[in-house]
């Protein structure tokens, strides 16, 4: 069985990008969260999911559905092969999809109720365009095409799983996000936004706490690794990344990376080429025989 995550992503398509673990087993993932809405199928095995402050037991078969920023973790439980596709998919894209839909009202984001799906058919529609995106055979035209129409098909059977809206964030908690969002890449201290909120820190980590799911420190970790996964996808080389989005080195980041999102900066950023470059090289090999 192989161990190694695989990438797929294409330059044409920057809306979606998909992951694939054939056995995940031994993968650990720390508590984190994505910019972009996604999409999971568990292929074999099960997972304990924890999301939005519960924890459950995944199934093969069954459909993970996780919000923007939402912080979650997915493991495999012990000693149990564990295989499954991920899709991340851009969310002011599918905004704009929802909408097309009528499932939407206004432009704006709205999360989703249901985190957990059980619905043979839409698994088999997942992983037919799971397996369609990652064949080099089939043209970027009609993977688009394949994408739209299938989420156009989930996002019809859930028209009645949108939460209403959401509180905004508090102007104490506003100033804070800014500030972080602004300031990634360098030393921000817990001193420092206790000085810009006026809150001690007791008072600040519960508020990030309770509105993001995670400490202040964790949340600046977090968002310099979704940071680096967006310099990662143009190959900028990896110390720069590190040194440019906050990390103390390249072994810093590779640890904080690996943590957090249970593959190597580089598997991530070389793994749709190397996969090009395997179809390229089978293709060769075919029209020699």
């Amino acid at each position: 069985m192989n161990t190694t995550p695989r990438f797929w992503r294409d330059p044409a398509l920057p809306q979606v990008e998909l992951r694939y673990i054939e056995d995940g087993r031994q993968l650990r993932y720390a508590p984190h969260s994505h910019r972009q809405w996604s999409l999971g199928a568990i292929l074999a095995g099960q997972s304990h999911f924890e999301y939005a402050g519960q924890q459950q037991i995944i199934k093969t078969g069954q459909l993970l559905l996780i919000n923007p920023h939402q912080v979650h973790a997915c493991n495999p439980c012990e000693s149990m092969r564990w295989s499954y596709y991920m899709l991340y998919v851009d969310t002011d894209w599918l905004t704009r999809l929802r909408q097309d839909l009528g499932e939407l009202q206004c432009d704006q984001w709205q999360d989703l109720s249901i985190s957990c799906l059980t619905h043979p058919l839409l698994f088999e529609q997942f992983t037919t365009l799971a397996t369609g995106l990652f064949d080099p055979q089939l043209t970027t035209e009609q993977k688009e095409a394949d994408v739209s129409a299938f989420l156009r098909s989930l996002f019809s059977q859930l028209q009645d799983n949108s939460l209403a809206d959401s509180e905004p964030p508090s102007a104490t908690l506003q100033k804070a996000l800014v500030y972080l969002h602004k300031h990634y890449d360098s030393n921000v201290t817990l001193e420092t936004l206790c000085a810009l909120t006026d809150l001690n820190k007791g008072a600040l980590i519960r508020l990030f706490r309770q509105a993001c799911g995670m400490t202040p420190h964790a949340y600046l970790t977090n968002l310099r690794i979704q940071m680096a996964q967006i310099a990662l996808r143009s190959e900028t080389p990896l110390a720069e990344v590190a040194l440019t989005h906050g990390f103390a080195d390249q072994p810093h980041f590779q640890r904080t990376f690996k943590r957090l999102l249970a593959a190597t900066p580089i598997q991530y950023r070389d793994g749709p080429k190397r996969l090009h470059q395997q179809y390229t090289a089978a293709e060769q090999q075919q029209k020699r025989q």
